[in-house]
């Protein structure tokens, strides 16, 4: 059950919006073996001038069409289940027309107590939900 919060500068479509909010959910989907509807994603779109996202001394420049993807998920997942996570996502982006270097990715874990679904419980900890395994 990731929450994935999406920062990308106005000026695409609402279809260039949305695929590009189903790319990363359809990787997801392949990577982890969530169900399709275990799908929670928060689109902000922001001036570009908003949005800055330099070299991290990789030696390449990103352009105003960065997507800055945060990825807050429970914890266990091993370093090549996220790797693998990490290619998906940038190439289910590639596909629908973003740049290799316009994919960042920042990956945020947590545990059972840290979500609720409603109610003002933590659903995990109650066992209205059971805990899904890492993948």
């Amino acid at each position: 059950m990731p929450l994935v919060r999406i920062d990308l500068a106005t000026g695409r479509t609402p279809d260039q919006v949305r695929a590009i909010a189903d790319a990363i959910h359809t990787a997801i989907v392949a990577e982890y073996g969530i169900p399709e509807r275990d799908r929670f994603q928060v689109i902000t779109e922001h001036p570009a001038q908003h949005i800055i996202a330099e070299d991290a001394g990789l030696g390449f420049e990103r352009t105003e069409d960065v997507v800055v993807i945060q990825v807050f998920t429970q914890r266990g997942r091993t370093d090549e289940t996220k790797q693998g996570l990490y290619r998906a996502v940038h190439d289910r982006l590639t596909e629908v027309g973003v740049a290799s270097e316009d994919v960042f990715i920042g990956y945020v874990e947590n545990g059972p107590q840290d979500w609720s679904f409603g109610f003002g419980r933590a659903q995990y900890v109650t066992g209205e939900l059971g805990v899904p395994a890492a993948g």
